[in-house]
């Protein structure tokens, strides 16, 4: 009700001592597991580091702190007079008198500053913990349904608090979507993303907290719906954007894993330290998309960063599965063992719904078994071993699931063994294994693991692909493997990103044979194509036509990814996303796009019908 100052409790009123203290000290609660610097005890201080760190603004700081100085200063005076624990303004005239003499002020200043101060701190103070308080309701009429209604039945407004603190949030979020490129379109994507909500009332608390994250998902909602959905099965990642250092320098995979070790390091748990994991994994993965959506870097840049990503969690997560299968089994026997990146994974780029092709490699060195408490044959223990590596990384958890798993380009592919001994590895590789598993070899990169056989991989490596350089049919080969791709069918149209003659896969595929007819241990499309060109397989014309149909299907592969998790359809996507893959790609319409997609194609085609021509043999008879 209105502020009457007789008697007004200076400590715990309207406007008072307390208003000040818990605004400032629930900030810190909200943040302050993630930033550490807010963790003090004194208001001051307190104010002082949320305003550095960009929660409170500096002039509401030096405001509230001046308030919080006078109404300290005034409290101190009345137990003075009283000579008791009194908070509690005078109650009549005389009384009146005394405190304003004591404070050297006349009585009706005195009164009239106090009413301001009380009034501004309320002021201040109250668009933050009254959810009731809300701002004037919105114009939803536009939108043609009353969306309040269906939201409210969401699992997110469970509870009365819920409900009470969207209210508060309703008007900003519909002045959001309203300003979006295609309001109703944004606003199905926010559906869907409170859809998605477990729960809704510590993401909305965070929201009337910090607008900016509002605007954040608006924008999210308006342009990339995966994303969005992304979000709201893990919203915890919002404690990153808050954090400080979202938009801080991408770090390099050491510093990654680093981080990582030291998130593991909280728990002495085997289970918690996998969810821990998927935690911090889920932070960075959406650091990426969000940095990506808004421009921030390219798709190159992004492709790096999710390769990064998903490096250091195979190689951060390591040491805790191998300590944990040894507390059964026993340590690895022999020389340990090194987890291979193959595919997109070994040459460093991934987009965003990319799984992990992983190979597992170990050195018995004459071991038999190992000797735990359970032992296992060396064969046997390895084989077990990759299984938890496996689980640890796709195992649905309550923070969701890392990646899935792709051992296919193992040796002999499905049906050899999962883990593999590097004789084995050695032997098969230079007599046995197929065209595809030499091409796969070319991207083969040890991530996780005993650095000393990862040397030892790697040499071998290397000399099979020397050695393989000139071996028979290898252009026969990969030439039936495009026709089986091409009748597969798989593809969907003008703008598939992947699949089709000179786009995506096929520009990959190319590269690889050229690395492999080389004898080259480049392992990016870009190293490749230059190797290519060195070894005069291509000329500069075709490696500049597989150079740039790489790039713009590259571009539109992740567009696609982060818009939608599945393939690029202008008129399915909403103004947002059109706009985004136009920036994207460098192109003012999509029918300009499409043009600049079919010749790209096309160049690119003509460049790998002349790699894989047929009848090009040298002197011997050999590729």
């Amino acid at each position: 009700g209105a502020l009457n100052l007789d008697g007004h409790n200076v400590k715990l009123g309207r406007g008072g001592i307390r208003e000040i203290e818990f605004f400032t000290q629930t900030r810190q609660l909200i943040a302050g597991g993630r930033d550490p610097s807010l963790r003090v005890r004194d208001t001051k201080t307190g104010l002082d580091r949320l305003t550095a760190a960009g929660w409170v603004p500096d002039d509401v700081n030096k405001r509230l702190y001046d308030h919080y100085s006078f109404h300290r200063e005034v409290e101190h005076r009345l137990q003075m007079i009283a000579d008791q624990q009194t908070h509690s303004l005078p109650a009549n005239g005389e009384n009146w008198d005394r405190l304003a003499a004591f404070m050297d002020r006349d009585v009706g200043d005195l009164k009239r500053e106090m009413t301001d101060r009380f009034e501004e701190v309320h002021s201040l103070t109250e668009g933050f913990f009254a959810p009731d308080a809300a701002g004037t309701a919105p114009d939803t009429a536009s939108f043609g349904a009353d969306y309040e209604e269906v939201w409210f039945s969401y699992p997110a407004f469970r509870s009365d608090r819920a409900v009470e603190l969207f209210k508060r949030l309703k008007p900003g979020i519909f002045d959001h979507l309203q300003q979006a490129a295609q309001p109703e379109e944004a606003l199905r994507n926010f559906d869907g993303f409170l859809r998605g909500l477990p729960a809704g009332v510590q993401l909305f608390s965070l929201f009337n907290a910090n607008p900016q994250l509002l605007q954040l998902i608006v924008d999210i909602c308006a342009t990339a719906p995966a994303l969005s959905q992304y979000l709201s099965r893990n919203a915890s990642v919002l404690d990153m954007v808050i954090g400080g250092d979202f938009f801080a320098p991408w770090p390099d995979v050491g510093d990654l894993t680093d981080g990582l070790t030291r998130v593991m390091s909280g728990s002495d748990d085997y289970e918690t330290q996998l969810n821990l994991t998927r935690r911090w994994m889920k932070e960075w993965h959406f650091r990426i998309g969000v940095h990506h959506l808004r421009g921030l870097i390219d798709a190159d840049q992004a492709g790096r960063q999710y390769a990064d990503l998903a490096e250091a969690v195979i190689r951060g997560m390591w040491p805790a599965v191998v300590q944990e299968f040894a507390r059964k089994h026993g340590s690895m026997p022999g020389n340990g063992a090194v987890v291979l990146g193959m595919g997109s994974l070994g040459a460093g780029r991934l987009h965003a719904g990319s799984d992990l092709d992983l190979i597992m490699i170990y050195d018995d060195d004459g071991v038999d078994a190992s000797d735990g408490p359970r032992p296992l044959q060396t064969r046997a223990y390895y084989a077990r071993l990759t299984q938890a590596l496996v689980t640890a990384v796709t195992a649905p958890m309550a923070d969701g699931r890392l990646y899935e798993v792709d051992m296919r380009l193992r040796p002999s592919g499905r049906q050899g063994p999962i883990a593999t001994s590097v004789a084995s590895f050695d032997s098969y590789q230079r007599t046995e294994a197929w065209t595809w598993e030499h091409l796969a070899l070319t991207r083969a990169r040890a991530i996780a693991g005993s650095e000393t056989l990862g040397r030892k991989v790697e040499a071998i490596r290397r000399a099979v692909l020397t050695d393989k350089a000139t071996g028979p049919n290898i252009r026969g080969d990969v030439a039936d493997m495009r026709d089986r791709i091409a009748s597969a069918k798989t593809g969907h149209g003008a703008w598939e990103a992947k699949i089709g003659a000179g786009r995506l896969q096929d520009v990959e595929l190319s590269v690889q044979t050229a690395t492999l007819l080389a004898g080259s241990d480049a392992r990016t499309t870009a190293d490749q194509i230059a190797a290519g060109v060195a070894a005069g397989l291509f000329d500069a014309a075709d490696g500049a036509a597989l150079t740039a149909s790489a790039d713009l299907y590259w571009r539109l592969q992740m567009s696609a990814k982060l818009l939608t998790g599945d393939k690029v359809d202008p008129q399915a996507l909403g103004e947002g996303g059109r706009r985004f893959i136009l920036r994207e790609t460098g192109h003012d319409t999509f029918d300009a796009l499409g043009q600049t997609m079919a010749q790209t194609a096309a160049a690119a085609n003509a460049a790998i019908e002349r790699l894989l021509d047929r009848d090009q043999t040298d002197d011997d008879g050999q590729d």
